[in-house]
């Protein structure tokens, strides 16, 4: 695993969609709740979540009710990612992260 002074922008940037899927994957989350767990500004949030696919992570936005922000995220498909290997790291990529473990 990576040590935490030795990370670059690319690595924080992979983590940290990496991260969002873990706990997306975990419970039912949209942009408020991730934001009030991890602390991560909206803006940030909403990147990463929208830059799912680059690594293979499928995501949709499943609707709870009439308004358009009424819902929650799931996870389609991890694609190539092992999700199981960031559920055994997340201890770690939290630390990277500078983040409260999930």
């Amino acid at each position: 695993m990576l040590q935490p002074e030795h990370v670059t922008k690319q690595q924080i940037a992979f983590l940290r969609k990496l991260y969002l899927a873990h706990l997306i994957d975990d419970q039912q989350h949209n942009l408020l709740s991730l934001q009030k767990l991890t602390g991560m500004p909206r803006r940030t949030l909403q990147d990463a979540i929208a830059a799912f696919s680059d690594i293979g992570i499928t995501v949709e936005f499943v609707q709870d009710g009439g308004r358009n922000n009424a819902g929650h995220y799931h996870i389609k498909t991890w694609g190539p990612i092992n999700s199981a290997w960031v559920g055994t790291h997340l201890t770690q990529i939290a630390l990277i992260l500078q983040l409260p473990k999930a």
